[in-house]
């Protein structure tokens, strides 16, 4: 069977010491080096997640583009699920052309995050408001076939 191209992006614990991370990473590539072919590797360092994974707020990102046999990825799927330290691990098929993913920098995600949570965003805009004025949304029109049917009993 032919190797496929594959692309897995590693998070890490945060909280692990700095050598548990890279021994992570290191046995990842051996693992890859020895039964397959590494393409490119690249520490993605700490960076905020977008929700919590078990009450981490972050993670050490490790990314890995590597050509493989299925049965790399089916002893990833065990190792690394039972491996101390590893938050999450994605493997995605890829093309073996594709071009390499490189990540925003961080510092710009956070300053977008500011720039939404502070009130003022890019292009002079300011904060979104409510869609309806809460005095004007729910007595809209209500009063007035009311009056209406009040005057007629009058007449």
């Amino acid at each position: 069977m032919a190797n496929l191209t594959y692309e897995m992006i590693l998070m890490l614990d945060p909280e692990s010491g700095d050598e548990q991370r890279d021994k992570v990473a290191t046995d990842v590539k051996s693992k890859i080096e020895s039964n397959g072919e590494l393409l490119h590797e690249a520490n993605w360092g700490l960076r905020k997640m977008a929700y919590e994974i078990e009450k981490r707020e972050s993670a050490d990102y490790r990314f890995f583009k590597f050509s493989a046999g299925k049965d790399l990825l089916d002893d990833f799927d065990h190792s690394l699920k039972i491996t101390d330290g590893v938050l999450r691990f994605r493997i995605f098929k890829t093309e073996p052309d594709s071009p390499t993913i490189v990540p925003p920098d961080t510092e710009q995600i956070m300053r977008r995050d500011e720039d939404e949570r502070g009130g003022r965003r890019e292009g002079g805009r300011g904060p979104r408001r409510p869609r309806y004025d809460d005095d004007s949304a729910g007595d809209r029109g209500s009063s007035e076939p009311a009056a209406a049917a009040a005057g007629a009993d009058s007449e």
